[in-house]
């Protein structure tokens, strides 16, 4: 890496040599030329990566063992999720209450109902099949 590194840093000081050469009108210029190699430059590291990740999967399954999969849950994050929303109940139906009665307390519990509900159902869909999991964005 520190090679590919030391060419950028001469790509670097090559603009910033011109710039000085060619004053400050030319410096946007410059800039977007600079800035178009080190995109090429990332662009050609991430497709390196992207192959050698297929490669690495494409072995792994060649050889009889199951495809990585991502975790479906974390449990540390839904137990978390849950223990900081009752807490935050606790003020919510007391706010509630003092301003609506017992309808602002029904609104609260709902609204609290829904934010849960909704954190399930980002961390675990439910209607997915287990074909569809399985698959890769990156496959074809």
């Amino acid at each position: 890496m520190e090679a590919r590194d030391s060419e950028l840093e001469k790509e670097l000081n090559a603009t910033l040599q011109a710039r000085s050469e060619l004053g400050p009108e030319y410096e946007s210029a410059l800039i977007d030329s600079f800035l178009e190699k080190v995109d090429r430059r990332l662009d050609e590291t991430l497709d390196r990566r992207v192959r050698r990740h297929l490669a690495e999967q494409q072995i792994t399954i060649a050889r009889g063992a199951r495809a990585p999969q991502e975790p479906l849950t974390n449990f540390g994050e839904r137990f978390g999720f849950g223990i900081v929303s009752l807490v935050l109940a606790i003020p919510l139906s007391a706010i509630g209450v003092a301003n609506a009665g017992i309808e602002g307390l029904v609104v609260a519990w709902l609204g609290i109902v829904g934010v849960n509900v909704a954190q399930v159902v980002r961390s675990r869909p439910l209607f997915r099949r287990s074909e569809e999991r399985a698959k890769s964005d990156w496959e074809d």
